[in-house]
């Protein structure tokens, strides 16, 4: 069921609305779970800076295992950490972590229902001037037809720090993509992190759009340009890939005459495509997948890639008015 959020700020709109680095949120609030559970450890592959543990490895010193360049590895120590008690989060850039250990993610964590949260640090296009190698547009794809992994992507720092709280605290195994890319704070995030369910940050009559991670800003940045336009969006927040919201998807597709998603990934196997599978099956709507158009992004600055792929509040809102059959502003 979707939950509603308080209205947006209207000090969003201002160009100096602070930005945040999500992996800071993600790191105290691992830092604060530790020291209150010494069950919590650390595994990650020589990315201590990257996934800004630098404090956890100076205060827990004996309860982070950095087993260097070696992701199968990694994630295999995880799960035998898991079995004997502990509470590890195996921290990586996530192009390595789901690339490179993805079977041991299927046999080791999913399969055996291990208590192992996998962190994917920097996804989607996070490393844009490092190329395609770096880029996590697959991550999505590989991991949601994995049964009972929970797939969390959060919006805003105090989400991160909502969804490292939740992971620690629920059995079984979790993945959450925590971001890389600078966004600002969204109202009632945290409190709006329950599993399964998305959140209506905005309501609108004339067209939804669905996204979340860093996405869900310039969805909303999206919807006012497009009230400017003389077009009601509702912006709903889908931080869950996995369990996904159907019913708030079913309810979009009822009140509006269309459904645009967008997300940080490849248009393929992502959230564009779990919604279009319930929209095909149980509420037929008509559709825009935004995302990377089935092929390796080119390298650039992560904001050049954002507007090379049109995932910009301009071209949200071209993409909805597009979907919608009208002529723009």
């Amino acid at each position: 069921m979707t939950q509603a959020a308080p209205p947006v700020s209207p000090a969003q709109d201002r160009p100096d609305t602070p930005l945040h680095d999500c992996r800071k949120a993600f790191a105290q609030a691992l830092h604060d779970l530790a020291a209150k559970d010494e069950r919590i450890v650390v595994v990650c592959n020589d990315s201590v800076g990257s996934s800004n543990l630098v404090s956890f490895a100076r205060d827990y010193p004996g309860r982070l295992f950095n087993v260097g360049i070696a992701e199968q590895d990694m994630v295999g120590i995880g799960a035998g950490l898991a079995n004997g008690g502990y509470l590890p989060f195996v921290c990586a850039a996530a192009p390595f972590l789901t690339g490179r250990a993805l079977e041991q993610i299927k046999a080791d964590v999913a399969y055996s229902d291990a208590a192992v949260k996998l962190c994917g640090m920097s996804p989607g296009l996070a490393y844009g001037p490092l190329g395609a190698t770096h880029h996590s547009i697959e991550d999505l794809a590989w991991l949601r037809v994995l049964p009972g992994l929970p797939i969390v992507v959060p919006a805003d720092p105090a989400q991160t720090a909502a969804a490292v709280r939740w992971a620690a605290a629920t059995p079984g195994p979790a993945f959450l993509r925590i971001s890389r890319s600078l966004v600002p704070d969204l109202p009632g995030t945290a409190a709006d992190l329950v599993p399964g369910e998305a959140s209506l940050l905005r309501d609108g009559t004339d067209v939804t759009l669905i996204g979340n991670g860093t996405m869900i800003s310039r969805c909303l940045d999206a919807a006012r340009l497009l009230a400017d336009a003389g077009v009601s969006a509702r912006v709903l927040n889908m931080p869950w890939v996995s369990p996904l919201d159907e019913d708030a998807i079913i309810a979009a597709a009822a009140a509006t005459g269309g459904i645009v998603t967008v997300e940080e990934h490849s248009v393929h196997g992502g959230l564009g495509s779990a919604v279009a599978e319930v929209t095909a099956t149980r509420a037929p709507s008509k559709m825009r997948i935004l995302g990377v158009p089935g092929r390796f992004a080119p390298t650039g600055s992560t904001e050049w890639l954002f507007e090379h792929f049109g995932l910009t509040g301009p071209g949200i809102a071209d993409a909805a008015i597009s979907l919608l059959g009208k002529t723009g502003a």
